[in-house]
């Protein structure tokens, strides 16, 4: 008799959420769609949020409606943010990431930092993956943060949903790179965190030059579907 294998017993269980409880979670560029989104959707979770940008003013500004709404959020600088966060998010424009973090150094040694840049351009046929000298956003990130531990993550949660009300949970993975376990395993449970989304292990940072590139196929798939594509591992 042929033995059938039980596919749930392969699976490595993937981290809990509240192995992130209590932390403060910071948002480099988190006046923007994506930062402001994801800064959202943590601080609904329970975790404090600091929203951060070159203005500490405009950042304030920011966070006031969510801060109005209960959340626990508030703005600050760029280098106020850094330093009082445990883990921080990158969530900037690709043009000025690394001048940013290489100015931010200082306060972001020996912290987890998650980078979601996608070094995007447009010209006459189109968006297109830009090439990057190290490789990825994420690896110019590690290349300027040595005292960082550099995760790649969240590179394909549509902006718009996030800061949709009617969304409540979503469908869709998050491709988590990195070189060191423990961080890898933290940002995958701080994705786990909000409802619907898996942070799922996708290799080492080398190879997130591909990763942040897929955004330009799924901003295709959007337009000619008129949709707000995510991925979805299966077997997992």
């Amino acid at each position: 008799m042929s033995e059938v294998t039980n596919t749930a017993s392969r699976v490595a269980p993937l981290p809990e959420p509240a192995a992130t409880d209590g932390l403060t979670i910071g948002v480099l560029g988190g006046t923007g769609p994506q930062g402001r989104g994801l800064g959202r959707r943590l601080a609904a979770s329970g975790l404090t949020v600091l929203l951060g940008s070159r203005s500490a003013e405009r950042a304030a500004e920011a966070a006031a409606p969510m801060a109005a709404e209960g959340l626990p959020v508030r703005g600050g600088s760029n280098e106020d943010v850094a330093a009082e966060s445990d883990i921080v998010i990158v969530a900037v424009p690709y043009e000025g990431h690394k001048d940013l973090l290489s100015a931010l150094a200082g306060p972001l040694t020996g912290k987890v930092v998650v980078d979601c840049v996608n070094p995007m351009g447009k010209d006459d046929k189109g968006m297109h993956a830009l090439p990057v000298p190290d490789g990825s956003a994420a690896q110019e990130a590690a290349a300027v943060l040595p005292g960082s531990k550099v995760v790649a993550a969240f590179h394909h949660v549509s902006a718009v949903l996030l800061e949709d009300p009617e969304t409540t949970a979503f469908d869709l993975d998050v491709l988590v790179l990195g070189d060191d376990r423990e961080s890898t395993d933290l940002v995958q449970a701080l994705a786990a965190r909000i409802p619907g989304m898996r942070g799922i292990y996708a290799g080492k940072l080398r190879n997130a030059g591909q990763v942040e590139a897929l955004t330009v196929n799924l901003i295709a798939i959007n337009i000619r579907y008129k949709a707000h594509a995510g991925i979805r591992v299966t077997d997992v």
